[in-house]
Order: structure tokens, then sequence, then C-alpha cells
């Protein structure tokens, strides 16, 4: 009872800073939206690192993240993350060395000045609409061919189901063999911690951190080996420390 009180605080506490410090960098993010890409993304990935970085601080969450040395000078990758929590986003995409965009949902671009900031750092795409989902896979296409990297959540959301992961979807695996590049593979630790799939509007002070495993190659593979290959490497590496980072 006390726990889900005290979660509650904390989750005002944790609104008003990401409103506040939002509002700090609104006007330079905005501004960088008259610039062409990819020189847009590399000017704003370090708004985003100062930004989320000040806000994990005031919000009393300790971040840890290893495995930079992974992405190589010169190469962009596909990185796919688990995802299990609200919290994920804002950890992985700035947590990614050099420029970078997410896939995110289209509807949460409606909010009002955040929606700024989303269509800013996201390739959009409204889920329901056989459309949206093509035209968001032509712009990941091109995100890559420009020099980004493309951060892709193969769950396709937070994943409730219980177990490790849940199945992966085949878009991030389909996208890297098209496009001729390796996929990263990313763990997310205690995300669910802060900020649980369970709870609505609760946060927690906790560590989190974030691993990137070595590159895995997408050539001369199909779709469904490339991502039964990434799903195990992924697994593997989350049961052998038992979904906590260590």
């Amino acid at each position: 009872m006390l726990r889900n009180l005290l979660g509650r605080v904390f989750a005002v506490w944790a609104a008003l800073v990401f409103c506040t410090t939002m509002l700090l960098v609104l006007l330079p993010i905005w501004l960088m939206g008259y610039l062409p890409e990819p020189r847009r993304s590399q000017w704003l990935q370090p708004i985003f690192q100062g930004w989320m970085t000040l806000f994990f601080i005031l919000t009393g969450v300790r971040r840890r993240i290893r495995g930079r040395e992974h992405f190589k000078k010169g190469e962009n990758y596909v990185v796919v993350c688990n995802h299990n929590s609200y919290l994920d986003p804002p950890l992985s995409s700035p947590g990614i060395p050099g420029a970078n965009k997410t896939i995110a949902k289209a509807e949460m671009a409606k909010i009002p000045l955040f929606g700024i900031v989303y269509r800013r750092g996201g390739v959009l795409v409204n889920r329901k609409s056989e459309e949206s989902r093509k035209a968001s896979y032509v712009r990941m296409k091109e995100v890559l061919r420009q020099g980004m990297h493309m951060c892709i959540y193969p769950e396709g959301t937070r994943n409730r189901t219980g177990e490790t992961l849940a199945r992966f979807h085949d878009g991030a695996f389909r996208l890297a063999i098209e496009s001729g590049k390796s996929i990263i593979p990313a763990l997310l630790f205690n995300s669910a911690r802060v900020m649980p799939p369970t709870k609505s509007f609760f946060f927690w002070p906790a560590p989190v951190a974030m691993h990137f495993l070595p590159p895995v190659s997408s050539a001369g593979k199909t779709t469904e080996e490339l991502r039964e290959e990434v799903f195990r490497i992924m697994k593997k590496y989350l049961e052998e420390r038992g979904n906590r980072e260590s």
C-alpha cells in the first residue's frame, strides 16, 4: 500500500520534471526541424542525450550502458531492443551512440508540444493502417540509407506475456536483410521496475541498464533465420542474468 502511494507521488514528480525539462529543449528541437536529414538527427542527438541525462538524474534513475564499442565508426545498424516499459524509448534512443530514429506510434504525435519532440525523433506508424505500415517501412530504409541507426522493438509492444521475450515480428529483420545492414541486439534491464506495464501512473526510482551485444550479420540469411538467431542470442543473454543487469 505504501509503495503504491509513493509510486504515484514519484510519478507526479517525474511528470513535472519531464514537462519542465522538455520546455527547456523544445525551441531548439523545433528549430532543428528546418535542417535536412541526417544533419538534423546528428544535431538533435546530443540535445536528447542531455535532456534525458537531466531527467534521469532528477528522478533518481541511475543508468549503466555497456557495449557501445560494438558500434564501428562509419557503419550504421538496425538496433533491436526488448520492450517492457514506457521508459524504454527515453532509455534506448539517447543511449545509442550516433544519430538514430525509433519506430513510434503515430497517435502519440498528436500530444500538444510533446508531439513536436516525438516527430523529430521517430518514424511514425499507425499500426492499424496498412498504408501507414508500408510508408514507415520505406522511411526506415531511408533512415539507414542516410547513415543513421534504426531502433526497433521487434516484440511490437510491451511484453506482458510472463516470458523472457515475446515473439518477434519480421519487420526489423527483413529491413536489415534488404538494406544490407547488421543487427545490434540491445538488452534493457529493470525498466519495468521503474514503470511497470501492469500499473498506470506509477514511477519508482531504480537503477536501469542497456547492454549492446556484438553485431549479427544479415548476409546470406532469410528473414526467419535472422529473426530466430537474434531471438536466441537475446533470450540466452537475459536468462543467463536472470533478467537482471550484472
